[in-house]
């Protein structure tokens, strides 16, 4: 995994959307199409922003998956994850397909029995993921699960995520955000062939601190993306604030260095 660490969220939005737009604009060159998975969240905002708007990449190439849903929340629910992407990245790019997650459905295991099958059929070229405030990637909380090759999975959130919904806005209070979610897999983020993380802020501070300088582990589900060798995580001075001073001395705005995985 490389790091990168910019002044703000504006400029590390900027560069991630630029990386993005590349992988996207290459994988059409060398394909014909570009297979994406986007993620949702408040941290995504400013990035989508970038990405929706740059040059040269033909939308109707483009096919895409979401990383997570919640279950029994309809679309029209202000904190829907299809309603997001709906609104962020669909609409604005004229997406030739898109596959969305029905957490409403009533049967969400064939849900994502079928999307999984669609997901699973072809490499993904790009995947982009951010990272929540107990350290979770897609909506998998610790302990996640590093084991399943399942490409969905349905999990339980646990309280520190729920209290991210509510604190960013989505939700009223910790009773109207649901319990369970559908979730890509730790392992099924991994198959893409780049990742492009965006975290900003500092109430990711300690989760990035966790993922970066303590072991690989469950107990901290984006550490995984140490894994990945072209996996970039694009940080801001607010999400970095809490590394340690010489890994901070590493960079200067847009540097990056490895992060590697102890015996890995």
């Amino acid at each position: 995994m490389l790091l990168k660490i910019f002044p703000d969220k504006i400029s590390l939005s900027r560069a991630a959307g630029e990386q993005a737009a590349s992988a996207i604009r290459a994988a059409i060159a060398e394909r014909g199409h570009a297979r994406i998975i986007a993620a949702t969240g408040a941290s995504q905002f400013e990035f989508l922003d970038v990405l929706t708007k740059a040059a040269g990449i033909d939308w109707t190439k483009v096919e895409g998956f979401h990383l997570d849903e919640y279950v029994g929340l309809p679309a029209t629910h202000p904190a829907s994850f299809r309603k997001f992407l709906r609104e962020r990245l669909v609409s604005q790019t004229g997406i030739g397909k898109f596959h969305l997650i029905e957490g409403d459905a009533a049967d969400p295991a064939a849900v994502i029995h079928e999307v999984g099958k669609e997901l699973a059929s072809a490499p993904i070229d790009v995947a982009f993921v951010g990272i929540g405030e107990n350290g979770h990637i897609a909506f998998n909380d610790p302990p996640a699960d590093f084991v399943t090759e399942d490409p969905y999975i349905i999990v339980k959130l646990d309280e520190p995520c729920r209290r991210q919904q509510v604190g960013e806005g989505w939700f009223a209070d910790l009773s109207q955000v649901p319990e369970r979610a559908i979730s890509m897999s730790p392992l099924q983020i991994l198959k893409a062939r780049e990742i492009v993380a965006v975290v900003p802020d500092r109430r990711k501070a300690q989760a990035v601190k966790t993922c970066l300088e303590g072991e690989i582990s469950p107990a901290a589900p984006a550490s995984i993306l140490r894994r990945h060798a072209k996996a970039i995580l694009y940080l801001d001075q607010d999400s970095a604030s809490l590394l340690s001073a010489s890994l901070q001395r590493a960079f200067g705005e847009g540097s990056q260095t490895p992060v590697s995985s102890p015996g890995h």
